[in-house]
């Protein structure tokens, strides 16, 4: 199932509501993209207000070198001309809608980081704000790209070598992982209770997501809406 779908002239997002036989709870999950139109965001706060809680990405305090890492998309809105803001809070939660953050802290992210080698690690620091660099631009043209499909079960070789790239565990493993047991805390405790409980996450943690909330709950997917993430000049 494609979540992330990039074609010649857009990129769109597939908004995916989960469901139980039996339980009157729904997850509706917000696949996200750090930078997109404010159209995007906008789209997504409006349906942001029709959920009961939402379960929000963000790796919780300060670190420079998580800072340097997010100069990679961080650039990108800096050229007004590419017509992109850089996804934040402000633009999509609404104020009255309840909000929790299961996500790791910046010391535990770096740690995971760190497990790498220390050659690619620092590689890592330097590449970030060059490939921003690189994004700013190019602007909107840089996301036309084929790397940004996200699949529930990768079907190319490609996918399939980044499902065992060291990077990708240290950077997605332990946040799926905490992820899923708040999602599984919230299905235990108010699974008899007919909300909508949204789940804004980036495109790459969905799907374990998907996966998790199959396998462990018995949630299905049941409903996709797409929606554009940007369309390039």
């Amino acid at each position: 199932m494609q979540i992330i779908e990039v074609t010649g002239y857009a990129v769109r997002s597939a908004v995916i509501t989960m469901r139980r036989t039996g339980t009157p709870l729904e997850f509706v999950i917000f696949p996200m993209l750090h930078v997109a139109s404010s159209t995007f965001y906008s789209q997504v706060r409006i349906r942001l207000r029709e959920c009961d809680l939402i379960v929000m990405e963000g790796v919780r305090g300060r670190s420079a070198a998580v800072s340097a890492l997010t100069l990679a998309y961080r650039f990108t809105p800096m050229r007004r001309r590419n017509g992109l803001q850089l996804q934040r809070d402000e633009l999509l939660i609404p104020g009255d809608v309840p909000v929790i953050n299961p996500d790791v802290t910046a010391a535990e992210a770096i740690a995971d980081l760190k497990e790498m080698s220390r050659w690619t690690y620092l590689l890592l620091l330097v590449a970030a704000p060059v490939m921003g660099l690189v994004f700013a631009l190019r602007g909107p043209r840089a996301f036309l790209d084929e790397d940004l499909v996200v699949e529930d079960l990768p079907s190319t070789l490609r996918a399939e070598m980044l499902a065992d790239d060291p990077l990708v565990h240290a950077l997605t493993d332990r946040r799926d992982q905490r992820l899923l047991d708040a999602l599984g805390e919230i299905h235990a405790e108010r699974g008899g209770e007919p909300i909508r409980v949204a789940v804004v996450y980036g495109a790459g943690h969905v799907p374990a997501t998907v996966s998790g909330l199959m396998d462990r709950y018995g949630y299905r997917p049941r409903e996709a809406e797409w929606l554009t993430v940007l369309i390039p000049a």
